[in-house]
């Protein structure tokens, strides 16, 4: 399914009762540590920035060739570019983004901390479907119209009987270490005033894949997803900005006023894109906007550059 941005949805009533200012900056593409940069990064396929290429010649003398292999990904540049462009926007982000089919991954204050909003939805969802499957129980039919009122709809009526379902925090807490999310703390009361990170999303969306080496069951996997590539139109906008036409989207966005803690709005959108040689999954976050306006302005920039950047790299490592 191909989702179209548009233009702004209603406001949801989830608040923050913090905004963490502690920010770090950090650009992965899994696995190899360039030393005094502060960035991570691999290519599955490939050969690393700058590096020559030593292949081994013909039988006769076994001569060995060295060729100049051009940079496939340069994370610096792109962290350079995500910097500068968020230094004029207002409020703060965060990014993390991987395509599961070149193994390319990147991030810029992808550890640190964000209120959820409506995006926690998703794995409330997870949490409930793992305890069905501890339990050895389907989902009934009301619980499957509230999942796809919560999700599809971001209804919060929906999402406030499931997160009681579950058990609060508690059995979020429980799913959560399952699943191996490590930045998310769950709020008591407001599911929507939880905590989360760029890179705790992207582990989770990464679960409900196919190759994700998570609990939930295939058809739960699948089940989630399908909710998330059916959104209603008008809540479709987000990390569907980076899609090509043809591309499919799976996403979940969140969005709150936080103007009586004089933090602004958060707008956070968290998905799924898939297309020829493509397989990305991608989490912006933001805090501080002045308006929602601004806030979807800055996750669909964002998620678009780098995004494009990834696409680009994956095309010269293949």
């Amino acid at each position: 399914m191909i989702m179209a941005a548009p233009g702004d949805g209603p406001p949801s009533r989830e608040s923050g009762d913090r905004m963490r200012r502690s920010l770090t900056v950090l650009a992965i593409a899994v696995g190899t540590v360039a030393a005094g940069t502060g960035i991570t990064w691999t290519m599955t396929h490939g050969h690393p920035p700058g590096a020559a290429h030593r292949a081994q010649g013909g039988s006769s003398g076994g001569r060995v060739v060295t060729v100049a292999k051009a940079p496939v990904f340069d994370p610096l540049r792109l962290r350079g570019n995500v910097l500068t462009y968020l230094r004029g926007r207002p409020g703060r982000a965060g990014v993390m983004a991987t395509d599961l089919r070149s193994g390319v991954t990147f991030g810029v204050n992808e550890t640190s901390q964000f209120v959820t909003a409506s995006v926690i939805k998703v794995d409330i969802l997870a949490a409930l479907l793992l305890q069905h499957q501890r339990q050895g129980v389907a989902m009934t039919g009301g619980e499957r119209a509230l999942a796809d009122r919560m999700i599809r709809q971001s209804d919060n009526e929906a999402a406030d009987a499931l997160y009681a379902d579950i058990g609060r925090d508690a059995g979020l807490q429980s799913a959560n270490a399952a699943l191996g999310l490590d930045h998310t703390e769950p709020y008591p009361v407001s599911w929507g005033s939880s905590w989360t990170s760029p890179a705790d999303q992207v582990r989770l969306i990464r679960t409900l894949t196919a190759g994700g080496r998570g609990p939930l069951t295939p058809a739960n996997r699948r089940y989630v997803l399908r909710l998330m590539g059916s959104v209603t139109p008008e809540q479709a906008w987000g990390v569907s900005a980076a899609a090509r036409p043809g591309e499919r989207v799976a996403l979940k966005n969140g969005w709150v006023p936080l103007r009586y803690e004089g933090n602004g709005w958060a707008v956070n959108s968290i998905g799924r894109i898939t297309g020829r040689g493509h397989d990305f999954l991608v989490a912006v976050f933001s805090g501080d906007s002045p308006t929602m306006k601004a806030g979807v302005t800055t996750v669909e920039h964002v998620a678009a550059m780098v995004v494009s950047t990834l696409r680009e790299a994956g095309l010269q490592a293949g």
